[in-house]
């Protein structure tokens, strides 16, 4: 009888154990969590997947590469990075959504393209206008995901348009920087130009400050599935890094290697730094074995502009690069890795574009696509196992030709196996098309056009374009009736117009401005301290300045107190970071004040309500040019207990 009691005592004690076990530890879901990470002009020789580099370090990605298939002939939808984008979001091609420049942070808002009116008469083809926003009427990506149950966060760069056709309108529940631009605004390296989003840190670099909101985002949404949109600023213009970095990579630059910008070194380094970090981070959380992550480039590498008194990078040998028709314009980096199907460390020589990452992506989770909805792109799981792809071609539409080295007048292209021919719009004699025709696996550089060897493979192939063209009701170049044969220079294709004004190019050094006392100031004002006071010289266009608080403040009912004296103009405004919230400044955690801009010294108190710890405070004293007068600024909590006090002393002065 006592053994009976001692078991029954032993089993009932284990199933409360047991509970209680399970009322602690929150529930993993069951979907896998979705990061997708797009990097920004990342050419297929950038990285050390394909041994193409021994100048740049890649040493995540290789972690990245792994633990999944890599993807030796990945693909954009498109040379230049908007239309890409377009794609990835809805799996179609650039030609049927119409989003073929990147146009996207002009002010003038076209949902289709349509056709040109005129051209110059040394063209022969009339280009048509590209649409500049990504249409709502999309069902994209996020839109999937969010209706599917799955938390949606976009970070870093989006151009498919700002409000009302930012990331939040197309299915993203959370946007940081919440920025419309074609790169980061300004600079990589803090000081911004971000409108309410400020570095954490003087000199603190978007990269890290992106991976860092990602992160806060991958933890907040643990214990649900999440889509992790992460469109990397990195490695797009302006072109600057991490001082140290540069200086480390100036060390080891090698003349004869055709990379060689220890900037663009620099900032490939703090690209891979990013993807460490999000790895990292699963791995800690302990959720890397139900994580679906994406890795690709929205276009080839940069191999026009000038820096260090060098190209950008090299995308050798490959032919080209962004802006062009040709391998080192379209061709990328890519890796899928899964543990659940795809296998640690394999790789495919299967040929993948964006517009597959949709489609594949809702294979992999068995989500049926809505009804009627069609994708341009294929689901491209059977290659994530192993096996061939059931494809007969892929298609590259750019009808624009930017004069980069390599341009081509307006083109489209197609790929089928080993064979790669290209279409220029009446580009030939008399108003008829001209081609280009390369075996990709003879001739990888893409130096021999056997166009005329091959006539029968170029009718065939074109006849695919034709049929491509069609499906897509794609808005096409026509003949340009004002053409003169006496202006064209043929000779000038594929020559760089900035290469005849390279002088122009180079940049110049840019100017940051300096913390002082721990205040970071926008570049739109200056900070000097005066007589025990802070002193902010505005140009206009919001001038701020941000504080990180040394230690945290308890989340509670907060106040800011400061005198303030200003010939300036506009409301005033604060701002408070907290803890485990992005961004860091947002309007929903500020104040607005009225200012008394008439030179007189004014005592201002605003409360604030913290739902977290308080990291950080930024003050926005007017909107306007002029000068403002800061003093005995203090930040306290209940009953009037100081939480910090900010005291300026001469020291400060410099």
């Amino acid at each position: 009888m006592t053994i009976f009691f001692c078991l029954r005592y032993l089993i009932l004690s284990m199933t409360i154990l047991s509970g209680l076990s399970c009322a602690v530890a929150a529930p993993r879901p069951s979907k896998p969590n979705v990061i997708l990470i797009l990097a920004d002009d990342l050419g297929w020789s950038d990285t050390t997947l394909f041994g193409k580099t021994n100048f740049y370090k890649t040493p995540n990605i290789e972690r990245l590469a792994a633990r999944g298939m890599t993807f030796s002939r990945a693909y954009a939808c498109s040379p230049l990075c908007s239309p890409t984008r377009a794609s990835v979001l809805t799996g179609l091609s650039p030609a049927r959504i119409g989003i073929t420049s990147p146009g996207c942070h002009l002010p003038k808002v076209l949902l289709k393209a349509t056709l040109g009116q005129k051209a110059p008469p040394n063209k022969k083809a009339i280009l048509p206008n590209s649409a500049t926003r990504l249409d709502t009427r999309y069902y994209t990506l996020a839109e999937m995901f969010r209706d599917n149950g799955y938390a949606t966060g976009h970070f870093g760069k989006w151009h498919l348009g700002s409000k009302p056709y930012s990331p939040l309108e197309h299915g993203f529940q959370v946007d940081v920087p919440n920025w419309p631009g074609p790169g980061p605004a300004g600079s990589y390296v803090a000081p911004w130009k971000f409108p309410d989003f400020d570095p954490q840190t003087p000199s603190e670099h978007i990269e890290d400050r992106m991976a860092k909101e990602a992160v806060a985002f991958m933890e907040n949404n643990q214990n649900k599935p999440f889509f992790l949109n992460y469109w990397m600023f990195s490695v797009h213009a302006p072109f600057d890094a991490k001082k140290k970095l540069i200086d480390e990579y100036r060390k080891k630059v090698d003349p004869k290697n055709p990379q060689r910008s220890p900037t663009y070194a620099a900032m490939i380094e703090s690209m891979d730094d990013a993807v460490g970090s999000l790895l990292d981070t699963l791995d800690r959380l302990k959720i890397a074995d139900n994580t679906i992550i994406v890795f690709a480039s929205d276009n080839g590498g940069n191999m026009y502009n000038e820096v260090d008194g060098t190209t950008a990078t090299s995308n050798s040998p490959l032919r080209g690069g962004k802006a062009t028709m040709y391998e080192g314009g379209i061709r990328g980096p890519a890796i899928v890795a899964y543990p659940k199907i795809v296998q640690a460390g394999s790789s495919s020589t299967e040929i993948i574009q964006s517009s597959d990452f949709y489609p594949t992506l809702l294979d992999m989770l068995e989500i049926k696509p809505q009804r009627r909805q069609k994708f341009d792109g294929i689901s491209i799981l059977p290659a994530l196992k192993g096996k061939s792809l059931n494809r007969n071609a892929i298609f590259t539409y750019f009808p624009h030709s930017p004069n980069v080295p390599d341009w081509l007048p307006p083109s489209v292209s197609v790929h089928q196996g080993d064979w790669k021919l290209i279409r220029i719009f009446y580009g030939g004699k008399e108003c008829r098309h001209r081609w280009k025709l390369f075996n990709l696996k003879d001739d990888l550089e893409e130096t021999k056009d056997i166009s005329e060897k091959f006539p029968k493979r170029v009718h065939e192939m074109d006849a695919l374009i034709d049929k491509f063209l069609l499906d897509t009701k794609a808005v096409q170049p026509k003949p340009n009736p004002k053409f003169d044969v006496s202006k064209y220079r043929p000779k000038l294709e594929g020559i760089a117009a900035l290469k005849r004004s390279r002088k122009n190019q180079k940049q110049s050094p840019r100017k940051r401005s300096k913390p002082v006392a721990g205040w970071q100031p926008s570049g739109t004002c200056q900070l000097s301290i005066e007589d025990g006071s802070m002193v902010f010289t505005s140009s206009g266009k919001d001038p701020h300045a941000s504080y990180v608080l040394p230690e945290e403040v308890s989340k509670e009912t907060l106040t800011l107190h400061f005198k303030l004296i200003s010939n300036s103009s506009g409301k005033g405004q604060i701002y408070w970071s907290e803890k485990g919230v992005v961004p860091a400044f947002h309007r929903d955690r500020s104040k607005l004040f009225n200012v008394h801009h008439d030179g007189k010294s004014h005592t201002y108190a605003i409360e604030f309500t913290a739902k977290n710890a308080v990291l950080a405070v930024r003050i926005d004293p007017s909107a306007g040019k002029g000068k403002v007068i800061l003093s005995h600024i203090k930040l306290t909590g209940a009953g009037g207990r100081v939480a910090y006090q900010w005291q300026f002393r001469e020291a400060d002065r410099k």
